[in-house]
C-alpha cells in the first residue's frame, strides 16, 4: 500500500496562515493544537484546516509546500477559495 502525502494550510487564531506537509493531516493538526507541531504554531494557535491537497510522493508534497510558502497572502487566500469552491460543486 502506497502512502499519500498532503500539503495543508492552517488558519491561526490571529488570522495568519501556516503551510506544511504530512502523511496524516488530522494527526498533524492535533499536534499543532497541542503545541508539539511547528514552532510557528506554538506561538500562533491553529483554528482550523482551510486547505489540503493530496500528492503521490513526499517529494511532490514538499515541492508544493515550497511553492505555496512563496506565495503572497492574497495568492494563498485565492488558492484556498478556489479549492473550497470546487468542493461545493
Amino acid at each position: 500500500m502506497e502512502k499519500t502525502y498532503y500539503v495543508y494550510i492552517l488558519l491561526t487564531q490571529d488570522n495568519l496562515l501556516y503551510c506544511g506537509y504530512t502523511d496524516d493531516v488530522e494527526k498533524r493538526f492535533l499536534a499543532h493544537c497541542e503545541g508539539i507541531g511547528a514552532k510557528f504554531t506554538r506561538a500562533h494557535k491553529p483554528l482550523k484546516i482551510v486547505y489540503r491537497k493530496a500528492f503521490p510522493t513526499k517529494s511532490d508534497a514538499m515541492k508544493e509546500e515550497f511553492r505555496i510558502k512563496h506565495l503572497t497572502r492574497t495568492q494563498k487566500l485565492e488558492l484556498i477559495h478556489s479549492i473550497q469552491e470546487q468542493e461545493l460543486l
